[in-house]
C-alpha cells in the first residue's frame, strides 16, 4: 500500500485553525513560535482568535496554513517517530499547499517558507486592485469545454483556467469583466453551476505576473534542497526532484493551473493508492474521492486525528 502526504491550499483557512494542535503537542508550538518569529507577527494568536476577515486576507492565509500543516508533521515526527520519507511515495500541495509540501519534504526551511509565502500574498493582492480581477468555479463541464468557455469569454480581457481541481470542477481567473461573461456562457454550455468565487484576487492567472516576478527574485535567495519524499508539483502534474527546476517551477506557478486532477492521477498511475492530507479542512481528501472511487482519501487536522494516523501508520 503506497501513500502521498497532500497539503491544501486557501480556502481551508478558519478561525481557531490550529488551536487544539497548540494544546495538546508541544512541537506544534514549537511550530507556531517559529512562523511567528520569522514574520515578526502573531500570526498564531490571528489564527486561534481571528478576527475572520484578517485571516482571510490572503497575506495571512497562506503562512497560516502551512503553519497547521507543518505543526501536524512536526507533531508526526518528534511525538510519532514518524518520518514522512518513510511513510510516502510523493507530497504533494495545492497552491500555496505546495510550499507546506516541500517544507514538510525538507525542501525549504520553516521560516523562509513563512516568509515565502507572506510575500506571495502580498505580491498577488499588489498585482491586481481589489475588484478588477475575480474567479469563477464551473462545475459540471469539462476540461476541455471549460476551455472553450474560457476563450469566448476573455473577448481582450483575461480569463485562465486556474485551478482543473476534479472532474467536472474547474475554476476560471482573471478580469472581473471577463469571469463575469464566462459564468453566462458556462451556463449556456451546460455548467450544472457556474459560481464566483469570494477571493480577493485571481489568482493563477496571467495577470498575476508583477507577483510571479517578486517571487522569482525571492525563491533565488532561498535555499532549496531535493525534496525527500518527492514532490508531485502544480504546474507540470508530474514528480520533481531537482531545486533549480522546482524553484523555477514555483514561480510559473503563480500564473499557471494548478493541475490537480492530473497530479493525483500521475500518483495513483506510479502505485499511490492513499492520500492523507495533513492540515486545515479536508477539501482535497473531498476531491480525492471525485477524481477516482479507487483511492482513499484522510484528512488529519486534529489531536484525535493524528493519535488515530499514528496507530495507522
Amino acid at each position: 500500500m503506497s501513500k502521498a502526504f497532500v497539503f491544501p491550499g486557501q480556502g481551508s483557512q478558519a478561525v481557531g485553525m490550529g488551536q487544539a494542535l497548540a494544546e495538546a503537542f508541544a512541537p506544534a508550538r514549537h511550530v507556531f513560535e517559529e512562523i511567528n518569529d520569522a514574520l515578526d507577527q502573531n500570526l498564531s494568536k490571528l489564527m486561534f482568535e481571528g478576527p475572520d476577515d484578517e485571516l482571510r486576507l490572503t497575506e495571512n492565509a497562506q503562512p497560516a496554513l502551512m503553519a497547521v500543516s507543518m505543526a501536524i508533521v512536526r507533531v508526526l515526527g518528534e511525538e510519532g517517530n514518524i518520518s514522512l520519507d518513510d511513510k510516502a511515495a510523493f507530497v504533494a500541495g495545492h497552491s500555496l499547499g505546495e510550499y507546506s509540501a516541500l517544507a514538510a519534504a525538507g525542501s525549504l526551511a520553516v521560516a523562509d517558507t513563512a516568509r515565502l509565502l507572506k510575500l506571495r500574498g502580498q505580491s498577488m493582492q499588489e498585482a491586481v486592485p481589489v475588484g478588477e480581477g475575480a474567479m469563477a468555479a464551473l462545475l459540471g463541464l469539462d476540461l476541455d469545454t471549460a476551455r472553450e468557455v474560457a476563450e469566448e469569454a476573455a473577448a481582450g480581457d483575461v480569463c485562465d483556467i486556474g485551478n482543473d481541481n476534479a472532474p467536472g470542477q474547474v475554476v476560471l481567473s482573471g478580469s472581473t469583466a471577463a469571469i463575469e461573461r464566462a459564468v453566462e456562457i458556462a451556463k449556456e454550455k451546460g455548467a450544472r453551476r457556474a459560481v464566483p468565487l469570494p477571493v480577493s484576487a485571481p489568482f493563477h492567472c496571467s495577470l498575476l505576473a508583477p507577483a510571479a516576478d517578486i517571487m522569482e527574485e525571492a525563491l533565488g535567495k532561498t535555499d532549496i534542497a531535493a525534496p525527500s519524499p518527492t514532490l508531485v508539483a502544480n504546474v507540470t502534474a508530474a514528480s520533481v526532484e531537482d531545486p533549480p527546476i522546482i524553484r523555477r517551477q514555483l514561480v510559473e506557478q503563480v500564473t499557471g493551473m494548478v493541475r490537480w486532477r492530473e497530479s493525483v492521477l500521475y500518483m495513483k498511475e506510479q502505485g499511490v493508492d492513499a492520500l492523507i492530507e495533513l492540515g486545515a479542512g479536508n477539501v482535497l481528501t473531498g476531491l480525492t474521492r471525485r477524481i477516482d472511487r479507487e483511492l482513499t482519501g484522510r484528512s488529519v487536522q486534529t489531536p484525535d486525528d493524528i493519535e488515530a494516523l499514528l496507530k495507522d501508520l
